[in-house]
């Protein structure tokens, strides 16, 4: 089922949102217990039980602290599968209510717990286990999104969709980040643990793939072998022209047919995406600098990474009347630039937080003025809550996640404080983040069970209470 289908969820009802007798919460009517029964849950981490116990004996305000033991554990609780596998730890990774792994969401769905790892052996396994589910994945299709754990299963997709559909892949919408964040979690992983045995033979046959796939959709030797269509009445979720998309003039940019939302792009140089392929693509380098790998691999990402770089200097800004010189969302090297912002990362708003800018760069300081404003057309201000949405669940619908990166990437303690009490009042009393919400009315949200959003939530949270724990007493 598509993610937009998940629309007008009750509060407590479903996968994840149970009441138990478990938790540090007192189930009570302010603070129910709804973490799912310890019995129930799919990953016991050590190290995590004990952040939560830490965050509730030394945050002062107990609603933070609540939705805390809710959300951060989420991804654990509720969406992993591991197991050992040709003697090699393997974790699959649910989004939450779509029993398919995206590349992007399980990335994202367990970053946050890396620097637990220390502590934790059987949390490092796990982290191990979904980068090398990951190099499967993309060993399996590079251009796929969306993958199913058994490997032969066909997909809902696959008489709505025209394109090469293979067994095991739930979706096979081209984007940038898919390939992005499987780097990330593994560069980030090795910089905290120092363990290099995740990048083997097939990890490098994986990497390969994705440079490879990057410098196809640079597209300067003809529109490369990837095209998708999809027979639907929904606009976002097919790729126009015969499935190449709008016409772009090749420059050095990589194309992207959709955008980290699934939505399609309109035009196909996703400015945020690429700035997250540079920064992947000398991490990547890095990696297999540090671990002796062939140096032509690692000269071929540093040069793609460069290529990039210039074609980004070249063609990624524009000026806006009112905030003067900004990013551009897309633009199709033609002269032509889409601006707006989506709440889905990586997004303008998302680029230090990627690494993909300096938080103190002019430029994205103009931009984020401009995607934190109305003139943002997905940008929504109503009675409860502000922020970015997007195209993909519709007008006045807010993304918590939005919020969320909005105070993960400021420096300023009245905007983290605003945006912290933003999300302490956009759960509907479910204790839980979702996909989106409306603007006026946060019981209207959409998906109930949405792993991603609990996790940054609880990211940030932590972020907050080491760097500035006065803003939450």
């Amino acid at each position: 089922m598509d993610r937009r289908n998940f629309l007008q969820q009750s509060a407590l009802a479903g996968a994840g949102l149970v009441w138990s007798t478990y938790g540090f919460s007192q189930a009570n009517a302010e603070f129910p217990t709804v973490r799912t029964p310890l019995a129930n849950r799919k990953f016991n981490s050590k190290a995590v039980e004990q952040l939560i116990a830490d965050i509730h004996k030394n945050v002062g305000n107990k609603e933070i602290a609540w939705l805390f033991e809710n959300c951060f554990p989420n991804t654990l609780d509720t969406t992993v599968e591991f197991e050992t596998i040709d003697g090699k730890p393997d974790t699959y990774v649910i989004t939450g209510d779509i029993d398919a792994m995206w590349l992007r969401d399980s990335s994202a769905q367990v970053w946050p717990y890396i620097p637990l790892c220390h502590t934790d052996p059987e949390l490092k396994q796990l982290i191990r286990g979904v980068i090398n589910r990951q190099v499967k994945c993309i060993i399996k299709d590079p251009y796929a999104n969306a993958f199913y754990k058994d490997e032969n299963k066909v997909s809902e997709w696959k008489e709505s969709d025209i394109t090469e559909m293979k067994p095991g892949i739930h979706e096979r919408k081209w984007e940038i980040d898919s390939l992005c964040y499987p780097i990330r979690l593994a560069y980030g992983y090795w910089k905290e643990t120092g363990d290099t045995s995740v990048f083997d033979a097939e990890w490098v046959k994986a990497m390969k793939l994705v440079v490879q796939t990057f410098k196809e959709q640079q597209r300067f030797d003809g529109k490369g072998p990837y095209t998708f269509q999809r027979k639907t009445a929904w606009a976002t979720d097919g790729v126009p022209m015969g499935g190449y998309g709008y016409p772009a003039k090749p420059n050095g940019l990589i194309c992207s047919m959709f955008r980290p939302s699934d939505d399609a792009t309109v035009y196909p140089y996703l400015i945020p995406s690429n700035f997250f392929a540079v920064r992947s693509l000398r991490q990547l380098a890095e990696i297999l600098g540090a671990t002796g790998k062939p140096a032509a691999d690692a000269n071929a990402a540093i040069a793609l990474a460069e290529q990039v770089k210039n074609a980004l200097q070249a063609h990624a800004t524009t000026i806006h009347p009112k905030y003067g010189k900004i990013y551009g969302y897309e633009t199709n090297g033609f002269g032509s630039y889409n601006l707006m912002d989506d709440a889905n990362i990586p997004s303008l708003l998302s680029l230090p937080y990627l690494g993909g800018v300096k938080r103190s760069d002019p430029v994205y300081q103009q931009t984020r003025a401009y995607v934190l404003s109305e003139d943002n057309p997905f940008f929504f201000s109503g009675k409860k809550l502000s922020g970015i949405g997007g195209p993909h669940i519709g007008i006045d619908m807010v993304w918590p996640m939005s919020i969320v990166m909005r105070g993960l990437t400021s420096g300023d303690e009245g905007e983290i404080r605003s945006c912290l009490q933003s999300l302490q009042h956009c759960h509907a009393g479910t204790g839980f983040m979702h996909e989106s919400a409306h603007k006026d009315d946060p019981a209207n949200f959409t998906r109930k069970w949405f792993a991603w959003a609990n996790t940054i939530f609880g990211e940030f949270i932590w972020k907050t209470y080491r760097e500035k724990p006065q803003l939450l007493k």
